[in-house]
This record gives structure tokens, sequence and C-alpha cells, in this order.
């Protein structure tokens, strides 16, 4: 799997409980800072997608330093969405469109699509929901257009080797037809 993202942090997140969006902050910053080391030992390279916006400054310094640290690896890249929406991707792409001077009459999606958080990362094939949601929550909209989509009922942390193996063979047994 030469790249994966997981929804870290919404935009919509902000929203919750001082006291439960204090302990997320703690464990992101965690995450980019003491468990950094886990990921350049894996060669996997981060990429932080979502607005800096609001995000205390040594959350940012983190980031900053997570994307830097691990440019150069090869072996995948995991995008960690972080203060993150959907929407507020898009719009941002469009603004930022705009302001470099693209002819907003006549952009095409491949073009705008240059404008996304990280353009590099490609289109989603697979969203897995756990916690027995069945929404994608303004999770990459813009990726997202022909994903496959799996629901399950236990949380991401009860997730155990053989649900993931039964995931990757479910999905290797279905029959992309990408809008045909």
């Amino acid at each position: 799997m030469p790249f994966m993202s997981a929804y870290i942090f919404s935009t919509e997140n902000w929203k919750r409980s001082q006291d439960e969006v204090n302990k997320l902050m703690s464990l992101v910053l965690r995450l980019l800072s003491s468990d950094l080391h886990l990921f350049s030992e894996n060669n996997i390279r981060l990429r932080i997608l979502g607005s800096r916006e609001g995000v205390a400054e040594k959350i940012v310094k983190a980031i900053d330093n997570a994307e830097e640290t691990t440019k150069d690896n090869t072996a995948g890249t995991l995008a960690l969405c972080f203060n993150y929406g959907g929407h507020l991707e898009i719009a941002e792409a469009v603004q930022k469109a705009a302001i470099a001077g693209e002819d907003m009459q006549n952009i095409t999606p491949e073009e705008l699509g240059n404008y996304m958080y990280a353009p590099e990362i490609p289109p989603v094939d697979l969203i897995v929901r756990s916690g027995g949601d069945q929404r994608i929550s303004n999770f990459m909209l813009w990726r997202a257009a022909y994903s496959e989509l799996m629901f399950l009922d236990n949380a991401w942390p009860d997730m155990t080797k053989e649900d993931v193996s039964s995931i990757i063979e479910e999905y290797n047994n279905r029959n992309r037809r990408f809008g045909k």
C-alpha cells in the first residue's frame, strides 16, 4: 500500500468539549514528536493535510518538523488529515486557483486538483469507517469520488489483524467501475 490516509482531527472537532480537544491535541503532538522515529525507522513519509489556522504554534512546528524529517522516505506515504474538512479543502483550492490567475470560467477538475492539499496524494481507493457510523464525515471529498466504502461496527482501536485481512480480501473481490 503506497498511500494510506487517516482522519485524526476534523475542522468540526473544535466543537467538542475543551477537555476532549486538549486530549486530542496531546495525542497529535505525541504522534508528531515522540513517535516520529517510528515513521523514519519504517521509511514512511508523513504528509499532514488540513488548515493550520487556529492550531497551536507548537503543533504547527511539530507538523513542519514531521514533514521535513520524513520527506525523503520512500516505502510509503501516510497522509494524516488534521484540522481537515473536505469542504474547506475544496474552498481553499478554489481560492488558490483564483489568486494564481486561473481562468475560473474554464478550469478543469484536473487543474483544480493541483491546488488541493498535497496534490501528489492520489484518489482514495477505499474508505473504511469504523465505530458503526455510516457516513464519510467530510473526509477527502475531492479524492473520494470513486472510493469503495466499508462500514465496521467495532471502533478503530478494537480492530484486529483478522479485520484488516477481511477488509483487504473484500476490497480485492470488488469490481471497481469508476462511474462506468
